[in-house]
């Protein structure tokens, strides 16, 4: 079986209706607002609790303020909400409470859960200067990282300068962006044992190799193709080929359906590797590669939709609703195979995910007396995966947009 059937949940919630979805973007908006701590910050979720307790709350792009400040920012300039506070006047303070106690203990370069996404958050909501030259020393600094996955390393801290060179055309995020695909390819190594190239983590501890977009080879590959044309021909090629062979041969096919394996190692004693969620499995693996353009691979082509299937098939994940490892996660994965065929098939089975994930957020919110203040983790990334379901916008955010 390509998925474990007690990590999902059968479907249902209500059916999908625009109205009841924009309603919806609305409360949450409101209850986000309504929770935010005087001094600032929000209060910590019992599943995000990770260890002590984090002076302030946690600041970062996905689990703290600056992913709640940028999606309130982008949900009303999108015409969802209307805001009572401001995000571009409170994001200075969000990058100074985590200056003064960083989320992980000590300040890090991560994209997801340090500098690197602050500062930009900080740059999309103000423009200020100071906030993109500090953004830029984050990324150079990060470019050696050994972790050499998505969450720590250059493959996430990359993105924040692709971003940078796409909204300004600066020269030298073009060029920093590319230090960090030379840091890409000389790690990109053949592997005896698999006979293809892969990348090798250094991480927590342990070396291994991991697949998937949240710590593996798909996460690695997701900035390549995303700068794709800022590669020479030769080098886009084989970044299409390598990505194909390695995903054909991981992937475990079964009745019209797909899944990889979190890694190319033993998975530890009691634990499933066939995962079905953003960080590992189909999901990831759809959204990393969405920028491979369809008809290049008729065969990779068909790997997604089957996929997909497993999504599908699995059905929500019991562990939550949001994007990381939850229900609104695997919804962008179906609105990105709605853009990649054009199968309206895969839109109405993304809504029917935003619809059930907001049957899980009110029952969690029930059975913890509050809600789940985060963006990829929680509310906020909910709140955007609605929105993008009126009109099957698939990128997924804090990492597609910021």
């Amino acid at each position: 079986m390509l998925f474990d059937p007690t990590r999902h949940e059968a479907l249902e919630g209500a059916p999908w209706h625009a109205d009841a979805a924009r309603t919806a973007v609305r409360e949450i908006v409101h209850d986000i607002e309504t929770h935010r701590r005087p001094g600032g910050g929000w209060p910590v979720h019992p599943l995000d609790e990770d260890g002590p307790a984090v002076p302030g709350g946690f600041k970062s792009l996905y689990l703290g303020s600056a992913g709640l400040w940028w999606a309130m920012w982008w949900l009303a300039r999108e015409g969802a909400v209307e805001l009572r506070c401001d995000p571009a006047g409170e994001i200075d303070a969000a990058v100074a409470a985590y200056r003064a106690a960083p989320d992980t203990g000590e300040a890090v370069p991560s994209y997801l859960l340090g500098e690197a996404g602050l500062h930009l958050v900080q740059w999309r909501l103000t423009g200020a200067a100071a906030a993109a030259d500090r953004l830029f020393d984050v990324v150079q600094s990060n470019i050696g990282n050994p972790t050499n996955e998505s969450l720590w390393a250059a493959p996430g801290t990359m993105v924040a300068a692709w971003h940078l060179w796409q909204a300004t055309a600066e020269a030298r995020w073009r060029t920093l962006f590319l230090d960090n695909v030379e840091q890409l390819w000389r790690t990109w190594l053949h592997d005896p044992a698999s006979g293809h190239a892969l990348w090798t983590q250094d991480m927590y501890g342990r070396i291994t190799q991991y697949l998937g977009a949240g710590h593996g080879y798909a996460g690695n590959v997701y900035p390549l193709l995303k700068g794709a044309a800022l590669l020479d021909a030769g080098r886009r090629a084989q970044l299409h080929e390598r990505t194909v062979a390695l995903l054909r041969a991981t992937a475990r096919v079964e009745d019209g359906a797909a899944n990889w394996p979190a890694g190319l190692h033993a998975a530890r004693p009691g634990a499933t590797p066939w995962l079905v969620q953003w960080c590992h499995g189909a999901p990831g693996i759809v959204t990393a590669v969405a920028d491979l353009p369809a008809g290049a691979s008729p065969e990779l082509d068909a790997l997604l939709v089957a996929a997909g299937e497993t999504v599908w098939r699995a059905g929500p994940l019991t562990k939550g609703y949001g994007l990381c490892h939850g229900t609104a996660g695997n919804g962008v994965a179906l609105l990105k195979l709605y853009r990649r065929t054009g199968d309206a098939a895969w839109l109405a089975r993304a809504r029917a995910f935003a619809m059930h994930a907001l049957v899980q957020r009110d029952r969690m919110r029930r059975q913890h007396g509050l809600g789940r203040y985060t963006l990829w983790t929680g509310d906020a990334g909910l709140a955007v995966c609605l929105w993008q379901c009126l009109d099957g916008d698939d990128r997924l955010a804090g990492l597609d947009f910021v």
